[in-house]
């Protein structure tokens, strides 16, 4: 019974390091735009079908986690340039609006595309076994899983706390105007900020592709599961996304074995028992 316990943590903390990847890219588009990003959740659609499409062309998962976000992050781009700049102005309302349409079209492309039948990724060559420790066995790509999504996290810290660009971003979510007066091109590092944070999004959905598939409604699903997240951890914190997806993968995974009609309900259990403690999130400011 305790390994069964042991293996349910292990899969909430592979999950949670998923939810922290999309959430913190949600976050930081938040915190710095004042932009609230409701397509987040398409762009993890595109990174899965990004992962199986790869992978069936040349059967190499690491191809796949490269050209995933990289490819999702130009897209964002693009999208930001033509299209999202031109409401960051306007009441987040439109910025809904806007980017529920830009989600639906990235969805039934994917239908267009891909069909509506879901796709099967298969993990790694290399990673297909699984660690014993004693009695205890566990799947090779789970824990490669956390380790890489830790990794990132630990670079996108270094990136956001010990950089020019980091200083920036964390001045321009301050005062934008002040940052441009001093030189910065502040629609350019509007540009590569949304990029940033949705290549983020496309990363979580090609390392979640082997476990979950890629299936044209799962951006809907992650969406709303990355929003919870920001609420529990609080908008525009980098450690309240971090803490918040560990929380929402624990509780996911623990109440997977123990209640499973209510597993999902429980996620929103639990953001509402945190709003009623703290009304801005574990680490959010008023």
């Amino acid at each position: 019974m305790l390994n069964v316990y042991l293996f349910q943590i292990l899969n909430g903390l592979g999950l949670g390091m998923i939810y922290f990847l999309t959430s913190v890219g949600l976050t930081i588009i938040f915190g710095l735009l004042n932009f609230v990003n409701f397509a987040h959740g398409a762009f993890f659609l595109v990174g899965s079908y990004l992962c199986f499409t790869v992978v069936a062309a040349t059967g190499n998962f690491w191809a796949a986690l490269v050209a995933g976000p990289l490819i999702a992050g130009a897209l964002a781009w693009v999208t930001e340039r033509v299209l999202v700049r031109r409401v960051y102005h306007l009441p987040h309302t439109f910025q809904i609006l806007i980017t529920l349409g830009i989600a639906l079209i990235i969805q039934e492309s994917a239908i267009m595309i891909w069909g509506p039948v879901g796709k099967s990724v298969p993990p790694p060559e290399m990673l297909k076994g699984v660690i014993r420790f004693g009695n205890f066995a566990y799947p090779e790509y789970r824990l490669f899983m956390i380790g890489f999504a830790a990794l990132v996290g630990f670079a996108l810290w270094l990136l956001l706390e010990r950089t020019t660009f980091g200083a920036k971003v964390r001045a321009g979510s301050e005062n934008p105007e002040q940052v441009a007066l001093l030189g910065t091109n502040i629609y350019r590092l509007f540009s590569a900020t949304f990029a940033l944070g949705v290549a983020l999004a496309g990363l979580a959905g090609v390392l979640s592709a082997p476990l979950r598939g890629a299936h044209p409604f799962v951006g809907t699903e992650v969406l709303g599961i990355a929003f919870v997240t920001v609420v529990i951890g609080g908008m525009g914190s980098f450690g309240g996304a971090l803490i918040g997806g560990l929380l929402v993968g624990l509780v996911q995974s623990l109440m997977t074995s123990i209640w499973p009609q209510g597993a999902s309900l429980m996620i929103y259990g639990a953001m509402a028992a945190v709003i009623l403690l703290r009304p801005y999130g574990l680490f959010g400011r008023a």
